[in-house]
């Protein structure tokens, strides 16, 4: 996909649902590095929810990942799409990411970690703990998801990652982004 046409597809998304976006524009290189920085070939599949264009899933291709070790959730139906013609191998659901569940989708089995792209800050308490209960029910117990914000603190309250019993840890800040973001690491609390 060009430059150019990642850019329209997010500015036509952005403006069809601002809310479902949460991002001014697409996230630069620097994020995709710093937020897939920990994501290894053999950790088993990794689950990318709210891909959108998909900076994140080339740089985890970039770094080695087999692409049918993919599973890419996203719930605008163009750029479900576009994931499904760049990269053909994935797995590509279309679908609410906190309507996850292994049940439904059997792909989810044998997930490693994830990558997370939603707009968390606009979401609600009871959001985030379906969404969060989705991901580490599909995750191995030594499983992490890694999400950033552009807020100064973790987007989910430490009433809810008490209640799914999980850390959340910031592990960096990617000043060279549009807006500047900070990268968070979420575990299962030891």
């Amino acid at each position: 996909m060009s430059w150019l046409q990642e850019r329209r597809q997010f500015v036509k998304a952005l403006l069809s649902n601002p809310a479902a976006v949460g991002a001014v524009a697409p996230s630069g290189a620097a994020l995709a590095a710093a937020i897939t920085e920990t994501i290894q070939p053999q950790g088993g599949k990794v689950l990318e929810l709210g891909c959108g264009t998909g900076v994140f899933t080339r740089e985890m291709l970039r770094k080695g990942i087999a692409p049918s070790s993919l599973v890419l959730v996203e719930q605008d139906s163009e750029m479900s799409s576009s994931l499904r013609t760049q990269f053909p191998e994935a797995a590509v659901l279309q679908v609410s990411a906190q309507d996850l569940s292994r049940d439904s989708h059997p792909e989810l089995h044998g997930i490693g970690a994830a990558i997370c792209g939603l707009p968390l800050r606009n979401m609600s308490h009871a959001h985030h703990r379906k969404l969060l209960t989705a991901v580490f029910e599909a995750m191995h117990p030594d499983g992490a998801m890694h999400f950033f914000t552009y807020g100064v603190r973790c987007p989910i309250s430490a009433r809810v990652l008490e209640d799914c019993g999980l850390h959340a840890r910031r592990v960096r800040f990617v000043p060279l982004n549009l807006p500047p973001a900070s990268v968070y690491s979420l575990s299962r609390a030891r």
